[in-house]
C-alpha cells in the first residue's frame, strides 16, 4: 500500500512540476498592462515549481539511512516554501481592491503568524518539538505537529473572511478564483494536521496551481477581447469622421438657398445636422452601450438632413415601438447611411427606407428595409466593410447578430439580433 501511495505521489508531483512551468513560462510571456499582476504570477509559480522541485529531493532522500541530517533541511525548506502559499493570496486580494500595503490590518496579522510559523519550523532544525527524523531517516510526528500547523490554517481562515468582507471590490472571477484556492488548501492543511498523508497537502497544492493559471488565462482573454473591442471601435469612429465631403457641401449649401426661399426650414436643417454632428462626435467617444433611444435620435437627424436636399426622392418610415435596449454605439446610422449611399439613385424610382424594432421573448431586433439596389455580397467594398466592422462590435460588446437578405420585390432587409440588452 505504501509502495502505490509513493507511486501515486511521484505521478502527481511530476504533473504538477510540468503544470508549474507551463503556467510560469505563460506568466512570463503573458503581455500585460498591469506589471505588478505579472510579477505577482510569476513569483507565484516560481516558488510552487522550487516547491514541488524540493519535494523530489525530500522524497528521494526519505527512508534513505545516513541521510537524515539531509532530510531535517530538505523538510526545512519544503515547508517553507508550501508557507508562502498562505500570505501571497492576501497581497492579491488587496493589490486587486486597491487598497494600500502599509499598515494594513490584514497583512499585519498575515505577516504576523507568517512569522510564528517560521519560528517554529526553524526550531525542528536544532529540537524534536514537532516531528523527529531518526537515524534510520524516518519522520514521526510529535502531539505538538498539529500546533506548528495552526498558524497557517489561522491565515488561510482570516484571508478568506477577508476576501469574502471584500467581495463586492472584486470582479466576479477573481472572487471565485481566490475561493478555490483557499478553501480547499485550508481543508487540506486542516487534514493534513491530524492525518500523515503528505499526499492530501500536495493535492492542495494542486488546487492553487490550476486556480491560479486559470486566472491568468481569464485575464488574457479579457485583454484580448478588450482589445478587440477598442479595435472596432476605432475603425468605426474612423469611418464617422471620414463624413463624405459633398455631403457636408450639400448640406451646407440646401442650408443657404433655404435662408432665403424657407426660413424656417433651414433653421430646422440647422438644428438636425447641428444634432447628428454631435451625435458623431458623442458616439466616437463612447466606448461601452448606449440606449437605443440615442441611436434613434442619431439615425432621425441624419434622414432629416438627407430628406432635406431629396424631398421627393428619399421617404421614411419608422415604426420603432420598443427602444427600452441597449446597442453598440454607430449601429443603426451607420446602417441607414449605407442603405442611402449605397441604394439611392437619383435618376430612378425614389429610395423607400423603414426602421423598425419589436421584442421578441429575450430578443430585441431592429430592422432597417430599403427598396433600392439589390444588396450583393462582397469583401471589398466600402458598403460591405461597413457592415461587417457593425457585425464584428455586435458579436464582442454584447453577442448581437446582423443579418442581411435580399427584399422581396427588391432591395435590402438587414437585421439586427440583441440578446437581453435592456434599459
Amino acid at each position: 500500500m505504501t509502495g502505490v501511495i509513493t507511486i501515486i505521489g511521484y505521478c502527481t508531483a511530476s504533473a504538477m512540476l510540468a503544470l508549474m512551468l507551463m503556467a510560469l513560462a505563460y506568466a512570463i510571456i503573458m503581455p500585460s498592462p498591469d506589471r505588478w499582476s505579472k510579477n505577482y504570477f510569476i513569483t507565484f509559480f516560481s516558488l510552487l515549481s522550487l516547491c514541488v522541485c524540493v519535494t523530489f529531493i525530500s522524497a528521494l532522500l526519505y527512508n534513505r539511512p545516513g541521510l537524515a541530517e539531509a532530510e531535517k533541511v530538505s523538510c526545512f525548506i519544503e515547508a517553507a516554501f508550501i508557507s508562502t502559499l498562505m500570505p501571497l493570496p492576501t497581497f492579491l486580494i488587496l493589490h486587486s481592491c486597491k487598497e494600500k500595503l502599509t499598515f494594513n490590518a490584514l497583512l499585519i496579522a498575515v505577516l504576523a503568524l507568517w512569522g510564528v510559523y517560521f519560528i517554529m519550523i526553524s526550531i525542528t532544525q536544532f529540537t524534536n518539538t514537532f516531528y523527529i527524523i531518526t537515524p534510520e531517516n524516518l519522520l514521526y510526528r510529535t502531539r505538538w505537529f498539529t500546533v506548528m500547523l495552526t498558524p497557517l490554517m489561522l491565515i488561510m481562515l482570516l484571508n478568506i473572511v477577508g476576501l469574502i468582507r471584500r467581495r463586492g471590490k472584486l470582479s466576479k472571477r477573481y472572487f471565485i478564483a481566490l475561493l478555490i484556492y483557499m478553501i480547499p488548501l485550508t481543508v487540506c492543511i486542516f487534514i493534513h494536521a491530524f492525518i500523515d498523508i503528505e499526499l492530501i497537502l500536495f493535492l492542495g497544492v494542486g488546487v492553487c496551481a490550476l486556480s491560479m493559471y486559470s486566472l491568468i488565462v481569464s485575464d488574457h482573454i479579457s485583454q484580448l477581447i478588450r482589445q478587440e473591442r477598442k479595435i472596432a471601435h476605432q475603425r468605426a469612429s474612423v469611418m464617422v469622421l471620414q463624413m463624405r465631403p459633398h455631403f457636408i457641401y450639400n448640406t451646407m449649401m440646401s442650408i443657404y438657398y433655404l435662408c432665403k426661399q424657407d426660413a424656417d426650414k433651414a433653421q430646422q436643417v440647422t438644428l438636425d445636422f447641428t444634432t447628428y454632428l454631435r451625435k458623431n462626435f458623442t458616439a466616437i467617444a463612447e466606448e461601452e452601450l448606449v440606449p437605443f433611444a440615442d441611436e434613434l435620435e442619431h439615425t432621425r437627424a441624419y434622414l432629416a438632413v438627407e430628406h432635406a436636399q431629396h424631398e421627393d426622392m428619399l421617404y421614411v418610415e419608422y415604426d420603432t415601438p420598443h427602444v427600452n435596449f441597449y446597442v453598440p454605439p454607430l449601429t443603426l446610422q451607420p446602417l441607414v447611411e449605407n442603405a442611402v449611399k449605397h441604394s439611392f439613385d437619383p435618376n430612378g424610382d425614389p429610395l423607400y427606407i423603414c426602421v423598425r424594432t419589436r421584442q421578441a421573448d429575450n430578443r430585441n431586433e431592429i430592422i432597417v428595409e430599403n427598396n433600392g439596389l439589390d444588396y450583393q455580397p462582397s469583401n471589398d467594398n466600402e458598403p460591405h466593410i461597413a457592415l461587417s466592422n457593425i457585425k464584428h462590435r455586435l458579436q464582442i460588446m454584447c453577442k448581437g447578430e446582423l443579418t442581411i437578405a435580399p427584399r422581396e420585390g427588391g432591395g435590402t432587409v438587414v437585421k439586427v439580433i440583441i440578446l437581453g440588452a435592456k434599459a
